[in-house]
């Protein structure tokens, strides 16, 4: 049985929540690897939702182990909301079941109120975050000042810790007109909370190392998408982690010969959340059916979504970037009625045609989308198991994204109901 990772192929909210529902139903451990509690993934079991952040997405399933990985950021007050509000719906949660990394570095207030107060900025320059402190906790981390969870464990020295953090930012918080942090109230916060963190605290990459040992699959779950990796995204409009596959190994400790397969989620037409460029996005009455239709609203901000057409070429630069081997193909549902489709194949540049996401911001903002037109379908895709449920035209729509992104279509999910599934390949028998 392979190990598989789940990426996100496009900006994120690409309907990873229910993919990976579906896998973790056969996977023996879930084990999240980057970002923090500013991805949430919508999941719908036997008619209950759960909406979960930070917690990995098997930890409502029975039976499964739930890891979350040195690559994440983990707000400890978050986390326990979300622990909380999980339990309250029936859900167990105890060391046996989840384990987080005691070297992940901790989202403390300080980082979400930076957050604010850049996002606020009077030049009204954005990024488009979260506001969850996501960012300045890991540029904590890179700088060697952040508190992690092993601190917790080390009441003797962690004022110190604390107190060359604040070194930092209360120079900063000043520079930028507010008030300086206070040590000790941070410090006694951390204390408060660090026995119920560290109840769960461990060597994650230990425990994954034994579990991959006893041949028990285990599915890595990725948070955003491809285009808001730090380094592979519209830079700077992106997340503070590294969000392609590859980061599966360092965010968790596994050796990059556990990862398996990679299946890319990959939405059947385009969405964004925030600011940053988008070349195909519809702000016409198809972009609005898009929206209404796909309930396109963010689960951790409530954001609505801005849409558009399925851009082939940002695509398959994911596939390659993220060594993706199959995506799955959410929400086809959405485009039926639509009489015509358009894919983006290309771009044109000052009059040139590019087939690749320029690097530059100015030039991102520039493209114009070159466009292959196809047939919509009047028939109905919704509920599918199979691809003699489709309709001649979608399965067409969907064969000609497969060519146009170098990369096979794995799964097709037609419904945001887990069985609703069109499975061609099992991610964990590759």
């Amino acid at each position: 049985m392979a190990n598989v990772v789940v990426v996100g192929s496009q900006w994120g909210d690409e309907g990873k929540g229910k993919i990976v529902d579906w896998l973790s139903s056969r996977a023996d451990v879930v084990a999240r690897f980057q970002g923090g509690h500013n991805a949430g993934h919508t999941l719908v079991i036997d008619g209950k939702v759960y909406k979960l952040s930070l917690l990995p997405s098997g930890i409502v399933r029975g039976g499964k182990m739930s890891v979350v990985g040195n690559g994440v950021v983990v707000d400890p007050w978050a986390l326990m909301d979300e622990m909380a509000r999980v339990k309250e719906q029936g859900v167990k949660i105890t060391p046996e079941n989840l384990m987080i990394s005691d070297t992940a570095a901790l989202i403390l207030p300080i980082h979400g109120e930076l957050d604010a107060i850049r996002e606020n900025r009077a030049d009204g320059v954005k990024i488009g975050t979260t506001k969850r402190g996501i960012g300045p906790a890991y540029e904590d981390k890179v700088a060697r000042r952040a508190i992690r969870v092993c601190d917790l464990a080390d009441p003797d020295h962690l004022p110190a810790r604390v107190a060359n953090l604040l070194h930092h930012h209360n120079a900063l918080r000043q520079g930028l007109g507010h008030e300086p942090a206070d040590a000790d109230e941070l410090t006694q916060k951390l204390l408060d909370i660090a026995p119920t963190i560290l109840e769960f605290a461990g060597p994650v990459w230990q425990a994954l190392d034994e579990a991959n040992r006893a041949d028990k699959r285990i599915l890595f779950e990725g948070a955003q998408g491809a285009m808001l990796d730090i380094d592979h995204g519209t830079y700077p409009f992106v997340t503070s982690s590294n969000t392609i596959a590859g980061q599966a190994a360092a965010g968790t400790g596994m050796g990059p010969r556990a990862l398996n397969y990679v299946l890319g989620i990959t939405k059947a037409y385009t969405t964004r959340v925030g600011e940053g460029p988008f070349p195909t996005e519809l702000t016409d009455a198809i972009g609005r059916r898009l929206g209404e239709r796909g309930h396109e609203f963010g689960t951790v901000t409530g954001r609505q979504r801005r849409c558009g057409w399925f851009d082939a070429t940002m695509v398959k630069q994911a596939v390659i970037t993220g060594g993706i081997d199959g995506i799955a193909l959410t929400k086809l549902d959405v485009l039926d009625g639509l009489a015509e489709l358009n894919i983006c194949t290309g771009y044109k540049l000052n009059g040139k045609i590019m087939r690749r996401f320029p690097s530059g911001m100015t030039n991102q903002a520039n493209v114009t989308p070159i466009y292959e037109s196809m047939p919509g379908w009047q028939g109905s895709t919704q509920g599918a198991r199979s691809w003699a449920d489709l309709p001649a035209e979608a399965v067409k729509y969907v064969r000609r994204v497969e060519e146009l992104i170098g990369c096979p279509v794995s799964m097709v999910s037609t419904s945001p109901e887990r069985e609703d599934v069109i499975l061609m390949r099992d991610p964990f028998k590759a």
